[in-house]
């Protein structure tokens, strides 16, 4: 595995669990937007962590931590991703699962197996956009197809969207709330500049404002709850 770091400590990561996150590194995706760019792109790495090394602080753990959030980058285009998770549940650990969708047959492996406990998946922009939100070439069939596997996993999981004023509008929210609607919990997420991968979305940004409030109130009715994280 290719590990970015680890959080030794999160409250917020894994919901209503004491857990650690471990970070991947590589994504298939090129969101200008996105905050960890050192796990985007593999020349940015300084940090790498051996698997060794963070299975051995799981293991000196397992009586203070519940769950393990695994996060990146993005997970599921690592190679030995089913073994690391393998690894992490021998122990003991909860595995709480963060990914883009983009992996629909590794993804359906992984809940066939009954390998994770959580799943979070970005939703990056309504599907027709999901092109140009992302910097990439999307198989939209793919996308859908994670939606599906997730929403009728009976695993828990959760939706949520980096709201980016200059690339979502309201309309935008209005159409991903027909498309995953019913799902338990959606979260709308405040992008704040900063470090991102792409330093000319500033210009984009700039002065450019969407009222999280506003949005959550018009779709909430779609979803067992909608919540900001600031």
């Amino acid at each position: 595995m290719l590990l970015g770091g680890y959080q030794k400590l999160t409250l917020i990561d894994y919901p209503g669990k004491l857990a650690t996150t471990v970070f991947t590194v590589g994504c298939n995706f090129r969101c200008p937007f996105c905050h960890n760019p050192e796990l985007v792109n593999l020349k940015l790495v300084h940090d790498e962590k051996s698997e060794k090394e963070f299975l051995d602080f799981l293991k000196k753990r397992q009586d203070k931590l519940e769950g393990v959030c695994i996060t990146g980058g993005e997970p599921l285009i690592q190679p030995d991703i089913v073994d690391f998770i393998k690894k992490i549940k021998k122990l003991g650990f909860l595995v709480k699962l963060d990914t883009n969708g983009a992996r629909p047959d590794l993804l359906k492996k992984i809940i066939d197996a009954r390998l994770v406990d959580y799943i979070a998946m970005d939703i990056k922009n309504q599907i027709r956009n999901y092109g140009k939100t992302t910097n990439t070439k999307i198989d939209k069939g793919r996308i859908n197809l994670s939606v599906d596997l997730i929403m009728h996993s009976r695993i828990p999981y959760e939706f949520r969207t980096t709201v980016v004023p200059g690339i979502h509008t309201g309309k935008d929210f209005e159409e991903i709330a027909k498309w995953i609607k019913g799902a338990p919990a959606y979260y709308l997420q405040e992008y704040r500049e900063g470090k991102i991968l792409d330093p000319r979305l500033k210009k984009k940004t700039k002065g450019k404002t969407l009222n999280l409030e506003n949005i959550k109130k018009k779709i909430e009715n779609n979803f067992g709850k909608v919540e900001i994280r600031r």
